[in-house]
């Protein structure tokens, strides 16, 4: 049987990572399952865990009260869901939801947070990570608005 560090360690998003840091990461991991149409987090919730996709697909749905939910991207295996965890109030701002069987690896946000504050090393590690997924969402979200009210 595998262990949380290993499957971290194939993990696109840990290529190249320290062993060391791997290792502080897998001890704020957990697997987890969701199910087809099942959240994994709603907007306004705790951000307390991120997900790593090792199979499935999610959603990530902006919600507007007495409408129905706008998906603005769909994330397949390998990529990451949840940043809202990085940075105060710690809530999430959008909503992610599977739509089929869903199997990831949940990390603590709180755990992954201290550990994070402890070694400045290992945060430095994250953000240069999270940050090129951030900005890569932000320009295919722009270009979706662009398609859609742009000029014709």
């Amino acid at each position: 049987m595998e262990s949380l560090e290993e499957i971290l360690g194939r993990h696109p998003f840990f290529a190249g990572f320290e062993a060391e840091h791997g290792r502080l990461v897998a001890g704020c991991a957990r697997n987890v399952r969701f199910a087809a149409g099942q959240y994994l987090f709603r907007e306004g919730d705790p951000a307390d865990e991120f997900f790593l996709i090792r199979h499935g697909r999610v959603a990530l749905e902006l919600v507007e009260p007495g409408r129905p939910p706008v998906v603005f991207a769909t994330l397949g295996e390998g990529e990451i869901v949840g940043a809202s965890w990085l940075l105060p109030p710690y809530r999430w701002r959008l909503a992610a939801r599977a739509t089929e069987l869903t199997r990831a690896i949940g990390i603590d946000a709180a755990c992954l947070r201290g550990k994070c504050e402890t070694d400045h090393h290992l945060g430095y590690a994250m953000m240069k990570r999270f940050l090129p997924i951030l900005v890569d969402r932000l320009q295919a979200t722009r270009l979706q608005l662009l398609d859609v009210y742009g000029k014709r």
